[in-house]
């Protein structure tokens, strides 16, 4: 286990996200003012805890929606933007030809993508399954295990759950075949440090995956 803290935070609110449309790795879907509150909110819940300028190791998602997330953060806690670290192994599940339609279209097709149990999206017949999910963000924990001191990751909400399960050393859901914590609302922030998760700040946001 890392020696540091990991704060592990999900984007504010996207354009996607207020039209209920598939997101899924999309490059870039803007933040709503919603979601630019919501970054607000959690860089004043980071600042509060971190105070100015921290030791601070910043990643994020290549995404915009995590950067731009990222960039309200950064200010808050008076630190440069620019110094922040991207990996692909970040971003969200991969949604195949499912990626960018509306929720509701899909679902009078195929039936509910949506469990309610686990709060999980269904995978795509030719998108990214949860088992793949977990071992990308494995590979990149594993790669990152140097990171000195303290990090701040800027990640989604279906690919931190599963990253949060790996990091808490949660057990595989059998629905999924991968371990995943549970669900947090857009513009929360929780504290991993050695395998324990805290929760820093609870966002605002509706969408429970």
């Amino acid at each position: 286990m890392r020696l540091g803290r990991d704060f592990i935070a999900r984007h504010g609110e996207t354009v996607f996200n207020a039209a209920h449309r598939l997101q899924g790795d999309h490059p870039h879907t803007p933040l709503t003012r919603a979601g630019f509150m919501q970054a607000e909110e959690m860089g004043r819940a980071l600042r509060a805890a971190l105070g100015a300028k921290p030791a601070l190791t910043m990643w994020a998602s290549p995404t915009g929606r995590a950067l731009q997330t990222l960039a309200v953060i950064a200010e808050h806690l008076e630190l440069d933007w620019h110094q922040a670290k991207t990996d692909a192994r970040l971003v969200e599940i991969g949604m195949g030809s499912w990626g960018g339609r509306y929720y509701a279209d899909v679902i009078a097709e195929v039936g509910p993508v949506f469990d309610p149990v686990h709060a999980m999206l269904t995978p795509a017949p030719d998108g990214e399954i949860y088992p793949e999910i977990a071992a990308r963000v494995s590979g990149w924990l594993a790669d990152t295990d140097q990171d000195p001191g303290d990090r701040l990751v800027i990640m989604h909400g279906i690919s931190s759950r599963v990253l949060r399960g790996v990091m808490t050393g949660a057990a595989p859901i059998p629905a999924i075949g991968a371990p995943a914590a549970p669900g947090l609302t857009q513009g929360s922030v929780v504290m991993i440090e050695r395998g324990v998760e805290t929760v820093v700040h609870v966002g605002t946001g509706y969408s429970p995956a």
